[in-house]
């Protein structure tokens, strides 16, 4: 059921990318990458990152607010005419079904106060905790995480952040 669902989502991501590449209108474009980017955000929520599902809802809030902003002074377009139905038809439909789809997403998430451990007994946080003062040998298992198991993870986040810095002079 779970896999089926990330199918789909995925397929939204992939049609939502198509939609961004082939569309003539640059805010329709930002908008089609915003739905790519929070179809992501709720994959990575049902596949229990929620610390990389936040990461990117961070970042794709920042970034759809800075490509919105200079899309709309780059082209100013009035709507003469009337909207377009079938288009409009195909936006709604598409909320619609990701806000289905994100009910769906947090109710897999367990029960405020309850441990994924409860929920998924091959969860990695029972290897850490279980085995890591002997795989590491790190008494701090925070560390432990993010320096021995996750290193090239907390590596690229590093990388990320100092590159993104703005540069002091």
């Amino acid at each position: 059921m779970l896999m089926n669902l990330i199918v789909v989502l995925l397929m939204f991501v992939a049609i939502g990318a198509v939609i961004a590449i082939w569309t003539r209108d640059l805010l329709s474009a930002v908008i089609a990458m915003g739905v790519v980017g929070f179809t992501r955000t709720v994959v990575f929520v049902l596949l229990r990152a929620p610390d990389v599902a936040i990461t990117q809802v961070v970042v794709e809030v920042l970034l759809l607010i800075i490509l919105v902003r200079s899309a709309v002074r780059r082209e100013v377009h009035t709507v003469e005419a009337g909207r377009n139905a079938p288009g409009m038809a195909l936006a709604a439909a598409f909320v619609v079904v990701m806000l289905i789809l994100g009910v769906i997403a947090i109710r897999e998430l367990a029960p405020f106060g309850q441990p994924l451990e409860a929920r998924a007994a091959d969860a990695p946080s029972i290897t850490y905790l279980q085995k890591g003062k002997e795989q590491t040998g790190c008494g701090n298992m925070v560390t432990a995480v993010l320096l021995d198991y996750r290193g090239y993870d907390t590596l690229g986040e590093a990388t990320v952040l100092f590159v993104a810095s703005p540069r002091v002079s």
